[in-house]
């Protein structure tokens, strides 16, 4: 099975699979494997040893390296959280297998049912979580028993297996085998989940992101140890122990021994009458230096596994927080990545063995597709005032395109939409002038501020008859009140002596009000401006 798979579905590995699943999983017969213990190379790692870990896994057999990574999580608890944080973003993401481009009902009808399927794994959020195992490892492989249940193939049980029961074929492709006698047996198609996952370029030996955390996590291994050594003598006094001249070795290993009681290294022997001196307990800041260097391999293991430190790490200075806001955004861009690889290997490796096992679809291109989705869903109440206006601009935004913005979903059939809300009402007018005849000139200004956000202007007035209706009627009623305003701007000294002037005009209107009817001339003003501006290109 081939392991660099196209992000696309077409022509990736699962091409030629059977009609059918196998009968028994593959590794029931690899008894050799069940029997297998892990070693643990990361006990006593030196430079040295771990430079041949890297170069045996480089030549072709990365058995000690995949139980060195096995190692570096289990005792590293940095490591271990980071990588739990990256890899617990991704089952909080909500996910859906979705139709193929212009679907047809039977394909319509096969993603729900693959959604389904899906859905109801036992225990799913832990399957995806095993998935991300690659993200450190390079390659996580789950191999799926099938089962006949209720007329459909169906996965019983996806279970995953330890990376060291592979090894690598390479050829013009690289391949993962399972690590049997002689160059191994290859995988059986519709049998395993596949995952691979690269943290640089290159082949899977030398492309997984634990290799890149190897040396800082040698190198904290060895400061950590220098500082429970230190901090094993720090503060216990040093032991002399004095003999006298020709003491013989026995008095000598006596008196040795009975320092060594008294502590543990802090001990020495010189000559003279047999004695105890304790001397100055130990000082300084050698503890400081080993923590400095600790922090510092942290500092990176943070930076390779999130991409940041401050997402993890309290950092110096006033304004971390702030920083931490930003370096978030590096982690949803390595959350969006991992997710958009697992969604591949999960459409191939389960999705499309599920539909072509059950004769849902036949077309390998025509398949649904597993995806995340990893829409941040927009500011609904900013969404509420920015479109209605950008609509009457006279901009075309299709309905989709805003509820995929918005996180809401499109109906399904049968489902019910809610309750459509009734368009406001605006103020009524014929007070701001006591002329009841202003009625039905608001009327018209009311229909071009729904023309202006967005809302469906009654069928009979076209564009042109509103116009002409404001042109004749809603102009010459405001007359009176335009010129009542200017008279009053005139003689204002001030701003609040202008807006008390204002408000003598209407006494009775709210500012609720007053914000409708400023919407509403508005709206119409930049209407009418638009006909105007047209009217002139037409006529030019």
């Amino acid at each position: 099975m081939v392991t660099n798979p196209s992000p696309d579905i077409a022509g990736s590995v699962s091409d030629a699979l059977p009609s059918a699943p196998a009968d028994a999983p593959q590794t029931s017969r690899a008894i050799s494997l069940q029997n297998e213990f892990q070693t643990h190379p990361g006990r006593g790692l030196t430079p040295s040893i771990l430079s041949s870990i890297l170069l045996e896994a480089e030549q072709g057999n990365p058995l000690a390296q995949s139980n060195l990574f096995e190692d570096m999580e289990e005792r590293d608890g940095h490591i271990a959280a980071e990588m739990t944080r990256r890899r617990r973003a991704l089952t909080r993401l909500d996910w859906d297998i979705t139709a193929p481009p212009n679907p047809t009902a039977a394909e319509k009808k096969a993603a729900a049912q693959l959604r389904q399927w899906v859905a109801d794994l036992p225990d799913f959020e832990e399957l995806l979580f095993d998935t991300t195992d690659a993200i450190g490892k390079g390659f996580a492989c789950q191999e799926i028993e099938w089962e006949r249940r209720d007329g459909a193939w169906l996965p019983r049980s996806i279970t995953h297996r330890p990376q060291a029961w592979f090894r690598f074929v390479r050829g013009y492709t690289q391949e993962i085998r399972l690590r049997t006698a002689g160059f191994g047996d290859p995988l059986t198609p519709g049998g395993w989940i596949t995952h691979t996952h690269k943290a640089k370029s290159g082949y899977l030996e030398r492309s997984s992101l634990f290799r890149v955390l190897v040396w800082p996590y040698l190198f904290k291994n060895y400061s950590v140890g220098d500082l429970a050594e230190f901090l094993e003598i720090y503060g216990i006094p040093l032991r002399l122990g004095k003999y006298p001249p020709g003491a013989s070795d026995a008095e000598k290993a006596t008196l040795m021994r009975a320092l060594v009681s008294l502590g543990h290294n802090a001990a020495g022997i010189v000559p003279n009458t047999m004695a105890l001196d304790f001397q100055k307990a130990a000082d300084g800041d050698a503890r400081n230096s080993f923590e400095v260097m600790i922090d510092y391999c942290e500092r990176t293991q943070s930076k390779i596994i999130l991409g940041a430190t401050l997402t993890s790490q309290a950092g110096r200075g006033s304004n971390t927080n702030a920083l931490g806001e930003i370096h978030n955004e590096v982690r949803k861009d390595l959350t969006d990545s991992d997710a958009k690889q697992i969604a591949s290997t999960w459409t191939r490796d389960v999705v499309w063995p599920l539909a072509l096992f059950n004769g849902l679809i036949a077309d390998r291109a025509r398949c649904p597709r597993f995806a995340f989705n990893l829409q941040e869903p927009e500011d609904l109440a900013n969404f509420a005032q920015s479109l209605p206006p950008l609509v009457g601009l006279g901009m075309h935004i299709p309905r989709a395109w805003a509820q995929g913005k918005l996180g809401i979903p499109e109906p399904e059939d049968g489902d019910e939409d809610i309750l459509k809300a009734a368009p406001a009402q605006a103020a009524p007018l014929p007070h701001l002038t006591g002329n009841a005849d202003i009625e039905p000139h608001a009327a018209a200004t009311m229909r071009w501020a729904a023309l202006a956000h967005g809302a469906a202007a009654p069928a009979p007035d076209a564009p042109d008859a509103m116009t002409d209706r404001l042109a004749r009627g809603v102009a010459p009623a405001l007359d009176g009140w335009i010129g009542r305003i200017r008279e009053l701007a005139a003689s204002a000294t001030s701003l609040q002596e202008l807006r008390d002037g204002l408000l003598q005009l209407a006494p009775d209107m709210t500012l609720d009000q007053y914000t409708a009817a400023m919407q509403q001339a508005l709206a119409a003003a930049a209407l009418a401006g638009r006909h105007d501006i047209m009217q002139e290109a037409a006529g030019g």
